[in-house]
């Protein structure tokens, strides 16, 4: 077999078996339909933890804070934004099965999306992990952030884990005028947010009917 032919014909195999194995820790991981509110509680297998900062609401638009281009290394303020519709996950780290699970379904079911809905995922991760972590899982068409400075995005928003300083687990919908459109904190952050509630929001948002 001709050597070219061969490694594609590997490169295949390792990409199905990767997104494959995520695409099974997600069945197995529980989503939560309901929401949790930014500012309030969220739990961790029972345990209460409260969330910091000033609580985010619908209608607001995202705070001009700035965070750091996993790729680039640029600072980049979601506040200025504007002109596309933005689906933003919240991720505690994504060295974690759940949140590797959430970032898989972003970048892997998500890629149907039109291209004028962008996808970001932020944790409070450093940029080079984050890079790592994109590299490594091979999913593309997300753009990486990074929170890793002071929290400052998450306390901005009412995001923030008080005790871990970490991010709650949470997807926020924001149109094309940087206007808040939907937020989805999820109260058990072992468990899964509903994507696939976001995914219909943002097509719906995109082509102007009532979300």
């Amino acid at each position: 077999m001709n050597r070219s032919i061969f490694v594609r014909l590997i490169t295949v195999c390792i990409l199905f078996l990767l997104t494959g194995c995520a695409s099974q820790l997600a069945n197995r991981i529980s989503v939560d339909r309901e929401s949790s509110t930014p500012g309030g509680m969220v739990t961790l297998k029972g345990k209460q933890l409260q969330l910091i900062g000033t609580p985010l609401k619908v209608g607001d638009p995202l705070p001009a804070t700035l965070l750091i281009d996993a790729f680039t290394m640029t600072k980049i303020d979601l506040s200025q934004l504007k002109g596309k519709v933005l689906i933003v996950s919240l991720v505690p780290s994504l060295d974690t099965k759940v949140c590797e699970a959430q970032t898989h379904y972003l970048g892997e079911q998500g890629a149907i999306l039109p291209a004028d809905i962008t996808r970001i995922t932020i944790s409070r991760d450093t940029p080079f992990a984050q890079k790592r972590f994109a590299e490594e899982s091979r999913l593309s068409g997300i753009t990486y952030l990074s929170d890793y400075r002071e929290g400052s995005f998450g306390r901005s928003i009412g995001l923030l884990q008080e005790d871990s300083m970490l991010l709650a687990r949470a997807v926020i919908l924001v149109d094309k005028d940087n206007i808040v459109r939907y937020i989805q904190v999820v109260p058990e952050l072992s468990h899964l947010p509903d994507m696939e509630i976001i995914f219909k929001k943002a097509k719906a948002l995109l082509a102007g009917e009532p979300g």
